[in-house]
């Protein structure tokens, strides 16, 4: 048989018989690429991981101004858009999980909070400590960084409850006891709300300096 013969057309080289191969653009492929990288991005940012850096100091010592944080979505299930369902839920938080969540107030605002009390728990903290259904709760990661007991009448941060825990709702509270805004004076997170389990830290940085100890450091 006659081999093809080929012909240079200017665009590229193709046999004689055949239709004229265009090459694709090169702004085209890179737009392509990035859309896919970005489509990618969301879809992992939205039903799998997200970061988050801490602004406050209410998590310390567990947590501390400038971490940055990997949020674990798919634990819990990612939430599908516009709806209160979940997709593929490996499980519930837990007594001890540390999440991030809406706060409730305003939304537009993510809270990061240690779960105390999970749905039908009674919570009730007398001078500082804790009881979740009678029984004492201590976590090792707790610290107080004030000695004065503030009144009941005055102020829950000391002394509050006791709080039933509604359905689909957790009673949370901030490490820093002491300095942290939370369940013990707005109440319950819905878990609708709740945006992930907090579980690695990839950065730290505290004025102008690294905290290398804490980068890929577990959170517990």
């Amino acid at each position: 048989m006659e081999k093809n013969r080929y012909r240079d057309n200017g665009s590229s080289t193709v046999p004689e018989t055949g239709a004229p191969v265009k090459k694709k653009h090169l702004v085209r492929e890179y737009a392509e690429s990035i859309l896919i990288a970005v489509i990618l991005a969301l879809f992992i940012r939205a039903f799998v991981v997200q970061a988050f850096k801490i602004p406050s100091g209410s998590m310390e010592d567990t947590l501390l101004i400038g971490d940055h944080l990997l949020v674990n979505k798919f634990i819990c299930g990612p939430l599908i858009p516009f709806t209160d369902k979940r997709l593929f839920k490996i499980r519930d938080p837990r007594q001890g999980d540390v999440i991030v969540f809406e706060y409730p107030e305003d939304p537009s605002k993510d809270f990061i909070k240690r779960v105390v009390g999970v749905p039908g728990d009674i919570v009730q903290g007398i001078d500082k400590k804790v009881y979740v259904n009678g029984r004492l709760y201590q976590n090792p990661h707790e610290v107080h960084k004030e000695q004065d007991i503030i009144p009941k009448e005055q102020n829950p941060r000391d002394t509050f409850g006791p709080v039933k825990v509604p359905e689909d709702s957790y009673f949370v509270m901030g490490d820093n006891r002491d300095r942290s805004y939370d369940s013990r004076f707005w109440g319950t997170v819905k878990k609708e709300k709740i945006k992930g389990l907090a579980f690695i830290k990839y950065w730290s940085w505290d004025n102008w300096r690294v905290r290398w100890g804490s980068i890929g450091r577990l959170i517990q």
